[in-house]
């Protein structure tokens, strides 16, 4: 990543998570982001408590891999900020310098999530990004990372490949955008709907009927009632 390509300052950065949240669905991160909504479920309070038991362990040494905890992240190049669950450093020849480590490293991001493994291409945007902040804060390159499931006690291995890059660029652009112009997306049925903490905030259930009520009360403010043109 060239460090040269700085677009976003300090007070600019948006939280990293809602990456993962705008890949899960746009209208879910504006309501986060735009109106500082949300509601848990017990697939939320589960991710929570995991993340914390994480976040509070100390830094430690499992034979020749170093772990690092809670490590907090930020790309001034993408306009995001956040924290990484959990770093697995191994000494490698001409790899990154760690600060306040002696030697080089080869750095892996581990994202920790709830459940059993899955397909979650939001889960995989997210490691990605936090990837591409310790590229840009620690002037190397990492091609791969795991997300560990927390009931199976399983990882997935994630390949960081080109797509994934472009999907998290797309994704930070489209967060700052919605940011800067405060749009926030119509509610649109879905079958991820079922699972979201969000659906009595969001409401995706009434998004047609909340559709054409707001197309009627603009075509009655610009044109009037019948009875008006009447009259």
């Amino acid at each position: 990543m060239d460090s040269s390509r700085v677009t976003f300052t300090e007070d600019e950065l948006i939280p990293l998570s809602l990456l993962s949240q705008f890949y899960y669905c746009p209208r879910r991160a504006a309501l986060i982001m735009l109106e500082r909504q949300w509601q848990d479920n017990v697939h939320t309070a589960e991710g929570t408590l995991l993340h914390e038991r994480v976040h509070s362990g100390l830094h430690e040494s499992r034979g020749d891999v170093r772990l690092l905890r809670g490590v907090h992240l930020r790309s001034l190049e993408l306009g995001v900020a956040g924290m990484a669950d959990c770093i697995e450093l191994t000494q490698a020849e001409g790899g990154a310098s760690i600060p306040r480590l002696p030697g080089t490293w080869s750095v892996t991001p581990v994202e920790y999530k709830h459940g059993v493994v899955r397909e979650e291409l939001e889960y995989e945007v997210q490691l990605c990004a936090q990837a591409m902040c310790l590229e840009e804060m620690w002037s190397c390159h990492i091609g791969n990372g795991y997300i560990y499931y927390g009931a199976d006690r399983r990882r997935k291995h994630v390949a960081l490949t080109e797509n994934l890059r472009r999907l998290v660029t797309a994704g930070c652009n489209g967060l700052h955008n919605m940011l800067s112009s405060c749009t926030l997306p119509m509610p649109t049925k879905k079958k991820k709907c079922r699972e979201c903490s969000m659906q009595e905030i969001c409401l995706p259930l009434h998004s047609r009927r909340s559709t054409d009520y707001v197309a009627r009360l603009l075509e009655f403010a610009q044109g009037g009632s019948e009875d008006e043109e009447d009259s």
